[in-house]
């Protein structure tokens, strides 16, 4: 019921839609969405039973995409965490990069696709080196400001208790720093989706975005509403995901935090 609730209005947005591109503005770079649904479903959809109902297309483009956003957000995820809990443990080593990290983070990462290519000189690592760059702010400021802000409390009583500085990060640092570290992960997970799409535009043979560019080359509207429908549940998708799985690992934030 809370799902509907919260979707309700979709379906209404999508029949105003329907009714205005039909009766009352009808042009072909904006077709409805019964049109669009139905490219969708010729494109990725339409595959036989053996196949999960996907096409070559679904296997040639949404497979390698999902592969790209999912390997560069882990691999920023990974980086982004273990550097921003040193750095946020760490005044004196954080004090020596902060000015890098600012100057980092203002880099608009698509600026520096044609960095990439020359440095890598190859189209994957040229993609997931632009999703790495763009997504590992949020994640590293994120778990800086976590690690930075542990209560002293537990710090000290780690301390009495005579953990080691590996237990003292496993035990106290990384749990108290964990929803900070969430919040970063998820804002990161869609910037990915977005990066994911802007690299394959700009240097892919494959992919959701390349099949969007050669869509608009060749003036298939509905192809080109249909991948940017396709990113959207895709995105709403991934994120609900992330939140359930959220949920489970951070139970016992949201217990000790709730009200009596």
């Amino acid at each position: 019921m809370k799902v509907l609730n919260r979707l309700w209005f979709v379906p209404l947005v999508i029949l105003v839609w329907e009714l205005i591109t039909r009766f009352v503005y009808f042009d072909d770079d904006f077709p409805p969405p019964s049109q669009i649904v139905v490219r969708m479903y010729e494109l990725w959809f339409s595959g036989p039973a053996s196949q999960l109902f996907l096409t070559e297309d679904a296997f040639d483009n949404i497979m390698p995409s999902l592969a790209r956003m999912f390997g560069g957000w882990i691999l920023a995820s990974v980086l982004g965490v273990v550097l921003g809990v040193i750095l946020g443990r760490s005044r004196k080593i954080s004090g020596y990069v902060d000015g890098l990290i600012e100057l980092g983070r203002a880099v608009p990462p698509p600026m520096l696709l044609p960095l990439f290519v020359v440095l890598f000189q190859s189209g994957l690592a040229t993609q997931l080196a632009t999703i790495v760059f763009g997504v590992i702010w949020p994640v590293l400021l994120n778990s800086i400001d976590g690690a930075r802000s542990v209560d002293r409390t537990y710090t000290e009583t780690a301390t009495v208790f005579g953990l080691s500085k590996a237990q003292h990060l496993r035990v106290v640092v990384i749990p108290a720093a964990s929803p900070k570290i969430f919040a970063g992960l998820r804002l990161s997970l869609s910037l990915a989706l977005i990066l994911m799409v802007i690299s394959e535009i700009f240097g892919g043979t494959d992919g959701i975005g390349y099949q969007l560019l050669q869509a608009q080359r060749s003036f298939d509207a509905a192809g080109v509403w249909s991948a940017i429908a396709l990113l959207g549940v895709l995105g709403y998708l991934v994120n609900s995901l992330f939140v359930l799985a959220e949920r489970r690992v951070l139970i016992w934030h949201r217990q000790a935090n709730r009200t009596p």
